[in-house]
This record gives C-alpha cells, structure tokens and sequence, in this order.
C-alpha cells in the first residue's frame, strides 16, 4: 500500500519534474524533507520514492521546474467565503480548500486524491484566474490608481461552473438538475486604506432545456426541449442560487420578439413558480430600449434594481479583517450567450457599486464618480473589457462583442468592424470545430469516461450519408460547377449548344448547394460523445 504524503502541508511550493523514458519524477525542492513522486508512464501507477534514480548515457531525462500536477491521465465570492471559513478549514490541502463546482481539474485529480497525494495536487479554476502556489494568491486582472493620496486597487475575478461546461453552440441552456451553461461567478475587489471590499455578480444560460443546433445558417433555430418539465428545472437552478448567495435578483437581456421571445415567455411563464420575497425577476430588451450604440440607456435598467443593490449590498472588512457588512443577495444576468450583453450591464452595475464602496469609505465625496478621474477611468474600462473578451474566448472562441463600449465606454467605427469580424469567427468556430472541442472537454471532465470493456457502447459513429458529408468537398463541387457553368455560358456566342451545358452545370451547383443547405447539420463538426437530451 502507498506510503501516505505529508499531510501537514498543503502544497509544495517548488518542484521539479524529471521525464525519463519509462517513468516521471515530481521531486519537491523547497527544502522540505518530502518524498519524490514517481508515476509510471505505462500504466499510470504511483509510488513515493525517497531518491530520484540515477542517470545514465542511455537514460537521460528531460528536467523542468513545475508548480504542482493538475491531473493524472490513465488509459459563493473567493472573499466572503474565504472570510467565513474558519481557522481548522483554512489548515486542509489547497484542493479541498477550493469550490467544487469551480475546481475544473476535480475529475483528472481523483487518482492522486485516493493516494493521499495532496502535497502534489494543484487546483485549477477556469477563468480569468490561476491559482498560484502560495496562499491563494492569484494570476488576475487588477489595476491601482491614486486618487489623491490614497492608494485603491482593484481586481475582478472570474470563476467557470464545470457543471455544465463547453462550447456555445453545444452547450446551451440547462441540464434537468438546473445547471446551466456558461454559468461564471464575477467578483469584484477594492482594497484601500486597509479596507477590502467585495461585490459578487453571476451569469448563465436560461435555465430551461432547449438547444442550438449548429445547421450552417447564421442563426439556428431555438429549440425548447420537454417544455412541460421548464417549472421544476427553473425551481431547482433559483434553489441552489439561493442556497448559495442568498436573495436573488433574475435580469433576462434578450429580445421580446422573434427566436429569442420564445426562449424569453418560456423563461418568464417559468418565473412565475419561483418568485418570491427572496428572488426577483426582471425582463429588460437590451437591444430595444439600448439598440446598438445607446448603451448609456443602461441606466433605465440601473434605476430599476438600485433597491435591490441598496438592501443586499456588499462585503467590506476594515482594517482588523473583520466584517462590516455582508452581501447578502446576488444579481443573476444572462442574454442568449451570456457574453456581450451581459457584459455590458455587469460592467454598469459593478461600476455603480464601486462609487458606493469609495463613498462608505470616505475615498469619494457624495457626488464624485469614477468619471470625475480620467486615469481611473480608463482603467478601469479596460479591466472590465478583458474580463469579458477572457470569458467570451472560452466559451465562443472570440472575444466579447460591444466591448468597444465597456472599453471606450462608446461606440466606435472599428469597434463595429471588430463586432462583425468577431461574428464570422464565431460563425466558423460553431460550425467546423467546436464538436471535436466538445468532445475534449467531455473527456477531460469526465463526462465520458474510456473504457476498454466490451459491454460499454463506443461513441457515437458515422454513418451513412454522414460518414462521407465534407462541406469543404460540397463547397469544392458547387464552386466547380459555377466555374464551367461560367467557362460554358462564355462560349455560347460561337456554338449556341454551350447553352444547354451552361445550364447543367448552374443546375447540378444550385441542387447540390441546396442539398448541402437543407441536411446542413450532417455537414458541421459534431461532437461525437454528446448524448441528445431526447
């Protein structure tokens, strides 16, 4: 049996990692007395050895420096609760220190964890953050200024639910237990004076179970799955939002109208079984009331929701670390893709919430905003800006659209341009390579799980017309026969029989344009390991 690590601490801080041809060797050289890791490169076995074995001509390993194993392969707010967890909690290894909705490598770690391994184990969070080795530190966004002669930092934080994880097209909506996609806890953190102050946003998909399916047009159609089930979903996701933040306040961005407005009654009908004293909902047309350059009409939104904020408000600690006030409820925001309207309106209520922060705290007066500091400003625009391109890049593949508006705080020309370019690699990534990368998520996650028994059913295969579907090849053919089409209808002045062939050709491309644009799903990037809902 293997010789327990030492429990005592909570990660090495340093290692190195000898890949030789037959094993790796984690050694810790912090200077602790510990033993090295070493893992077997056949069959993933482990043990603890107490010396690195020797070197030689014919094996000569490879030597890096590392920061901890974030797996093994074989065949509410980061303040507040950090804040509430006490002295005995704060003493356990890094990984169960950390949220387990929030700690993306759990699944890949399990291994190492049955082997009392924690030393070793490093957690990792999808998001705009790391976790760094020492005393949860983190890799963030943050920016200081000086506003007078105080000194205000400010970090923003985004943490990914593994849930229900993956691309955006192939992970919409919710599961039946209520989890959703793209679900991102966003907090916001100002220290000043020795005072730390926290705000704690989220956002996610609808919590109703409907789809997406990529077709090759621009727009799939929305399709709401098993509507009858919408009420117990939407009442489980607003539990467990309540079991972790307290009071809830539900803002909903998307249309009234056209394929989002189903989406948005469903959404609404569903409400009505959950709302109460501690949860709120809201529905607001972003794109009717702001249309796509008056985004400063946010503030209509703003003054519908400032009781809300007012009466959960924040977490502050004063200098002692001790707490002066607590959040108490959270606002839930989401779009159709949680991504650039969201943006957008987090982006507006954070920054209202900051200016009261700076005001209980004596660093503004009762009028001053953060418009009144060019500098302040500035930065702070940008802060908000790449923490929405960070959480746009993972789940779409491109950065935030409108984000010229968080960053320049107005719409501009080449912001526009950018929002297009943004939209056609969004369009290609849906349709020709998020299914493979859906695919490696499942894996990673442990959603689909490898095994070599023969009783368990293989993924999914093609088969039949799918399995020789290629829309580069259907393009390649339509754009052939546009070509002769061409070549022959030019040759119809000298022999009017080119005529006839000039027709067959535009005909055998519309057909087979038409074929491909009407089975457009059998010629996209599918995931092959995603189970339908049905």
């Amino acid at each position: 049996m293997m010789e327990r690590a030492e429990s005592g601490q909570k990660l090495y801080t340093r290692m190195r990692l000898w890949e030789f041809p037959d094993q790796y060797v984690v050694e810790p050289t912090d200077g602790s007395s510990g033993s090295s890791l070493a893992i077997n490169r056949a069959d993933g076995s482990m043990n603890l050895i107490n010396e690195v074995p020797e070197c030689t001509s014919l094996r000569v390993p490879k030597i890096r420096s590392i920061f901890g194993i974030a797996w093994n392969v074989k065949a509410r707010g980061s303040a507040q609760r950090l804040n509430d967890l006490g002295d005995e909690s704060k003493l356990l290894p890094l990984w169960r220190q950390a949220e387990p909705r929030f700690l993306w490598n759990n699944y890949m770690l399990e291994v190492l964890i049955d082997n009392k391994l924690d030393p070793f184990l490093l957690p990792i969070i999808q998001g705009n953050i790391l976790y760094h080795i020492i005393n949860f530190s983190f890799f963030f966004h943050n920016f200081q200024t000086a506003i007078g002669r105080d000194i205000v930092d400010v970090t923003l934080i985004a943490r990914r639910c593994t849930r229900r994880n993956g691309t955006r097209m192939w992970r919409r909506g919710s599961d039946s237990d209520g989890y959703v996609a793209n679900f991102v806890e966003t907090e916001q953190i100002v220290q000043m004076n020795g005072f730390t102050a926290s705000f704690v946003q989220v956002r996610g998909s609808i919590p109703l179970l409907w789809e997406q399916i990529v077709d090759l047009t621009y727009k799939p159609k929305f399709e709401i799955v098993r509507p009858e089930e919408a009420p117990r979903v939407v009442e489980r996701h607003f539990l467990d939002l309540r079991k972790k933040y307290g009071s809830v306040l539900a803002i909903d961005l998307i249309n009234k109208h056209g394929g989002e407005g189903r989406l948005c009654e469903k959404f609404a009908n569903a409400m009505q079984h959950v709302i109460s004293d501690d949860v709120r909902y809201l529905h607001f047309d972003f794109h009717q009331v702001c249309g796509h350059v008056h985004f400063e009409r946010l503030s209509i939104l703003y003054e519908k929701i400032e009781d809300f904020l007012e009466k959960n408000g924040y977490l502050l600690l004063n200098e002692k670390g001790e707490k002066m006030k607590e959040q108490l409820g959270v606002v839930r925001t989401n779009c159709i893709d949680c991504l650039d309207r969201t943006n957008v309106t987090q982006s507006m209520i954070a920054r209202r919430m900051l200016e009261i922060q700076l005001r209980r705290i004596g660093i503004f007066g009762a009028e001053e905003t953060i418009t009144s500091h060019p500098n302040f400003d500035e930065s702070y625009k940008i802060l908000w800006a790449n923490h929405g391109d960070d959480i746009s890049i993972q789940y779409s593949g491109t950065p935030a659209l409108k984000g010229d508006f968080v960053r320049c705080g107005r719409r501009t020309m080449q912001g526009i341009v950018k929002d297009g370019w943004n939209a056609l690699s969004r369009y290609y990534l849906n349709n020709f390579c998020d299914g493979t990368k859906q695919d490696a998520i499942d894996l990673l996650q442990g959603h689909y799980i490898v095994s070599v028994s023969r009783e368990v059913a293989p993924p999914s295969q093609k088969g039949g017309l799918e399995a020789i579907a290629s829309f580069p090849l259907a393009l390649s053919l339509v754009m052939t026969g546009l070509f002769f089409a061409t070549l022959s209808l030019r040759q119809v002045k000298y022999d009017f029989r080119h005529l006839f062939f000039s027709l067959m050709w535009a005909g055998i491309s519309v057909a087979l344009a038409a074929f491909v644009r009407a089975n457009g799903r059998i010629f996209c990037n599918r995931p092959r390991l995603h189970k339908p809902r049905s």
